[in-house]
């Protein structure tokens, strides 16, 4: 654990994030410790888990409001999702909302979080929830200066099976809150919709 936060705050400390931030990336870390520490131990479940962890990645492309000046912004996103089939998983996420500009306000997100699968509707549908947490950066207007901040985001979203390998991302809703913002909690909430490719 000290290890993890001696790491944290030093690469804080370089990127300029703060306590904050370094705790942040300290608790990214653990969760991914975890993560691991919990697929080396799936290795000795029942026959009826075998194959118990999978790993996907995709991209969304997503549409969010931004309650700084009511500003409705889109841009990309990628995700890696590791579930189980206890139906308990971890999801990461990055997400650049940088389109639909004005006065050159764009942020971006760096999340990551648990997940819980829940049991399919007629083998094609996957719906889930989740609870990320994580930070952000945004660009105040022209440029005047840059912040990171803590991010807490739950969520929900909609797969949709085409095959064993590919499903489509049909909604991914997220409430973020930053409730160290500058001005106070900013709100910012939306939805984004893409594909999810199974990695193994």
């Amino acid at each position: 654990m000290k290890s993890f936060q001696v790491f944290g705050r030093v690469w804080g400390v370089k990127r300029g994030l703060g306590a904050a931030g370094s705790a942040i990336v300290s608790a990214i870390l653990l969760a991914i410790s975890l993560a691991s520490a919990y697929t080396a131990s799936a290795q000795s479940v029942p026959s009826g888990y075998q194959d118990g962890l999978t790993l996907s990645a995709g991209g969304t492309a997503s549409g969010y409001y931004l309650g700084y000046g009511d500003r409705k912004m889109i841009g990309p996103a990628v995700f890696f999702d590791a579930d189980t089939r206890l139906h308990f998983g971890v999801e990461g996420e990055a997400r650049w909302l940088m389109f639909n500009q004005t006065a050159n306000v764009h942020d971006t997100t760096w999340l990551i979080g648990p997940r819980y699968s829940i049991f399919p509707l007629n083998r094609k549908w996957y719906p889930y929830v989740k609870g990320l947490v994580g930070f952000a950066q945004f660009n105040f207007p022209y440029n005047y200066a840059k912040g990171d901040y803590l991010v807490i985001a739950p969520g929900a979203g909609l797969d949709y099976r085409l095959s064993r390998r590919i499903r489509i991302r049909v909604a991914d809703f997220e409430y973020q809150f930053w409730p160290q913002f500058t001005y106070g909690n900013l709100p910012s909430y939306g939805i984004s919709t893409g594909l999810r490719v199974r990695i193994f």
